[in-house]
């Protein structure tokens, strides 16, 4: 049975800046869930406790749904992400993407830069898959029920999100069900929480005690 506890960002940076680097220099902290569960937000705010530590830096944080060549590529998108990012990265070189425009349907021209910093982040579904886990610092998963995540997005996209929407979340439990993410992750996320906290600060946490930084051989 999970028992939430309220942890801190500004610790989980330090677990992340104390554990190993595993694709070259870099810390890859990848950020999971289905969409609407607050991956996003979660990111964003660990990325915010990393600068403020001394030595981290804010971390590039980079959004697979950016990465997405439309809606038939929810998962079929990491060819691009290891080209683009993740290969450069493992040589100690700075990688860039293209972002996907949503509303041109194409790779906007404009390349992001991902420096090979001491920590870098991937936020989003299948971000913390099973071919990327042997090089990953830190894996989180963040949850949220299917009503409020249907929710979130409609009030963000608009209802007519809806069709493509449940073809989505369709596709997303296939995949967290063959991939097993719930198990294999090093933290799992309320990302819709009861539990009286700073958001700001803190996140409430799913499995009891600290959030430990898995030792993989």
């Amino acid at each position: 049975m999970w028992v939430p506890t309220v942890e801190t960002y500004a610790e989980l940076g330090r677990r992340v800046l104390a554990g190993p680097a595993r694709l070259g220099r870099t810390r890859l902290v990848a950020v999971d869930g289905p969409s609407g569960a607050g991956k996003s937000v979660f990111a964003a705010r660990l990325a915010d406790a990393l600068a403020a530590l001394p030595g981290g830096g804010r971390p590039p944080v980079v959004h697979t749904d950016d990465l997405l060549d439309g809606w038939a590529d929810q998962l079929t998108f990491w060819p691009r992400l290891e080209r683009w990012v993740l290969a450069p990265l493992r040589a100690g070189q700075p990688g860039a993407y293209r972002r996907y425009s949503w509303v041109r349907r194409c790779f906007l021209p404009r390349e992001l830069p991902v420096p090979p910093a001491p920590v870098v982040i991937v936020e989003g579904v299948s971000a913390a898959r099973a071919a990327v886990r042997p090089e990953l610092t830190l894996s989180v998963l963040v949850t949220a029920p299917a009503e409020l995540r249907s929710s979130r997005a409609v009030a963000r996209d608009g209802p007519g999100i809806l069709p493509e929407l449940r073809r989505w979340h369709a596709g997303e439990r296939a995949h967290f069900a063959a991939d097993g993410t719930a198990d294999a992750v090093d933290l799992v996320v309320d990302g819709a929480p009861g539990l009286p906290h700073d958001p700001g600060t803190e996140y409430v946490a799913l499995g009891g005690g600290k959030a430990g930084i898995r030792c993989r051989s």
